[in-house]
């Protein structure tokens, strides 16, 4: 223990310099912590600069190989659309008709052919040649039966074997050798297909000169010294600037890695080295290689070096000259900022820093007088929230008070109306008693708040008791029916949610000279997850205007829009509250003819019972 001790001591006094002034620790510590670090970041930059080039070149080499693949691929594919004209051509599917050659030469359509494959030669002066050769003859080409290679010579070509059977295009390199030179081309290879047995009876072979894939690769600059090239599927060369290369074999040792990839960049083993970069044409099957010289990539580095160098040595010497004014701003502020939280310490809250900078230290010293006015703060707040909980406190006492007076009074008037349902008794007035029986049950029905929904037969049975007590009042100009089926009685339903739409048809839809007025509520199931309850009347009904009202009305947001029909409105949005905007009120009324209004709500199957599912779980429009 006591030699821990010691080298503890022996650490803090001469490794972390515990007796020096604070100035002395800043120098040598900086002096520790900047050096090596500015080196360490040198020798990163060093390095990063590097990768970044190589990245950069990638990039660069990589769009321009994007853009030449592009060009290329839509220049292909012309020539494609080219060899399906003219296997579409009326002469060339007569001539794909014939079974025999005897049948070809009888028929005379050779010069018919021959007119065609010129003009598509003669059309574009990339085409060098067009040639036909059907079961394993030449039948015709472009250059009038002077094919520039015999048939038997072809069929020992690799890709010969290889053309699809299908009829799909096959792009391949190739010399094509005329009596006075020789032509590097771009050849288009189809199988012909017979009509009568779609079997394969020949090929199509379209030459396409370099003209214009030299001119797309012309048009791209790749470093002073670097090149494009293409290779095909079995790496021999597509296109190369040393034209001698194409149709050869690519033998390089790095093309191996290549083919493991889509697209990348690597640096070529052995020397010279070269940074490559390609990208794989899934359309042509073709990879695009662009090759760059690694020595161009790096002559910029050895110039980063040297800037590096010279930037770390000015920058140590500005970085020590900083330190000594910076030392000294630093001590000052923290003096004061000690002297102060002395203050602070005795409950002393008055006066506040001066803030002179706004570096670090200053942010301090602002923060610090900001946390001095927050305590000042605090304590005036601590004060004013106890006299806040008091007052709330004595406000919530009050609202129970006044609650429970307002029980009071529904049970006072329940139990006046029993008296008064008694005394009728007694003297014989039964219509008077029944009434009061009648409201005494609606009041009643009123006193149960214990819970927002009931079931759809305690909801009837208050909704009867009501329309009993306006049967007294309207006598024989008022008549109802009940048409609940014995499913629908035990499923929840919002309270209070009838009640007021029945009372909307006794208030709009009785009127002097109408008559009797009949109104049905009924329940019929939609789907298996809803069920509707439906209030149908046969009074005056409503306009159009006042329908479209009611229903900006069920679609708002107000809650305190409804107008004369705020009953409705609060029962749909009561509904849509408990079980979702999908369910609700809706209505339909026709003017003259009576209202109809449907309550969607959600069905709740009761295990072993099975309810039948009826089309009519809607309310059609009143005829």
């Amino acid at each position: 223990m006591q030699a821990w001790k010691r080298a503890s001591d022996w650490f803090q006094r001469y490794i972390l310099l515990r007796n020096l002034p604070l100035t002395s620790k800043m120098f040598f510590y900086s002096a520790l912590i900047v050096v090596f670090p500015m080196l360490l970041v040198g020798l990163i930059s060093y390095e990063r600069s590097s990768e970044v080039l190589e990245q950069e070149a990638g990039q660069y080499s990589w769009q321009i190989i994007e853009q030449v693949k592009t060009h290329v691929e839509y220049y292909v594919r012309d020539f494609e659309i080219n060899t399906l004209r003219i296997i579409n051509h009326p002469d060339m599917v007569r001539f794909l008709r014939m079974r025999t050659l005897e049948e070809v030469q009888q028929s005379g359509i050779r010069d018919e052919i021959e007119q065609v494959l010129k003009n598509a030669t003669y059309s574009r002066s990339d085409i060098s040649n067009i040639t036909v050769i059907l079961n394993d003859v030449q039948v015709v080409d472009a250059t009038e039966f002077n094919s520039p290679t015999p048939v038997d010579e072809l069929e020992k070509e690799y890709w010969y074997p290889n053309i699809p059977l299908d009829g799909s295009p096959r792009l391949i390199s190739r010399v094509i050798k005329w009596p006075d030179r020789q032509e590097q081309v771009i050849s288009i290879v189809r199988r012909l297909i017979s009509p009568h047995t779609l079997d394969p009876i020949g090929v199509m072979i379209m030459d396409v000169n370099f003209k214009r894939i030299q001119e797309i690769t012309e048009m791209v600059s790749i470093g002073r010294t670097g090149f494009l090239y293409i290779l095909d599927a079995q790496n021999h060369y597509v296109y190369h600037p040393d034209m001698q290369q194409v149709g050869k074999r690519a033998s390089d040792i790095n093309i191996g890695y290549m083919l493991q990839h889509d697209s990348g960049s690597m640096i070529t083993m052995g020397k010279p080295n070269n940074f490559l970069t390609y990208s794989l044409s899934p359309y042509l099957g073709w990879r695009l290689v662009t090759s760059i010289p690694y020595k161009e990539l790096t002559n910029g580095v050895n110039y980063i070096g040297h800037t590096i160098f010279w930037t770390l040595l000015v920058t140590l010497i500005v970085a020590y000259l900083l330190g000594i004014g910076f030392a000294t701003s630093l001590l000052q502020p923290i003096r004061r900022l000690h002297h102060f939280m002395k203050k602070v310490e005795v409950g002393d809250f008055s006066g506040k820093l001066e803030v002179t900078s706004k570096d670090e230290l200053g942010l301090l010293t602002h923060g610090f007088n900001k946390m001095v006015e927050k305590l000042e703060g605090l304590l005036e707040e601590i004060y004013f929230t106890h006299l806040r909980e008091t007052e709330a406190s004595l406000r919530q006492k009050e609202t129970e008070l006044k609650v429970l007076q307002s029980q009071m009074n529904p049970h006072f008037l329940y139990n006046s109306l029993e008296t008064l349902r008694g005394m009728a008794l007694d003297k014989d007035m039964d219509d008077i008693a029944e009434m009061s029986a009648s409201l005494a049950k609606l009041l009643r029905y009123n006193l149960k708040n214990d819970s927002p929904t009931v079931s759809l037969r305690e909801e009837l049975r208050f909704c009867e008791v009501y329309l009993k007590i306006q049967k007294f009042r309207f006598e024989e100009r008022l008549e109802y029916e009940l048409d609940v089926p014995e499913w629908a009685l035990d499923q929840s339903i919002v309270k209070f949610s009838l009640q007021p739409i029945v009372e909307n048809s006794m208030i709009h839809g009785i009127e002097p000279g109408i008559g009797l007025m009949h109104i049905r509520i009924s329940a019929v199931r939609d789907t298996e997850g809803t069920f509707f309850v439906a209030v149908r009347d046969t009074g005056v009904g409503m306009s159009e205007e006042q329908l479209s009202h009611i229903h900006q009305d069920l679609e708002g947001k107000d809650v305190l829009s409804g107008g004369d029909h705020i009953g409705i409105v609060n029962v749909h949005r009561r509904i849509a509250y408990l079980y979702g905007k999908d369910y609700g009120v809706t209505l339909n009324s026709i003017t003259g003819k009576g209202t109809a209004v449907r309550i969607r709500i959600p069905f709740v199957e009761e295990s072993g019972k099975t309810v039948p599912i009826t089309s009519e779980g809607s309310i059609h429009a009143l005829s």
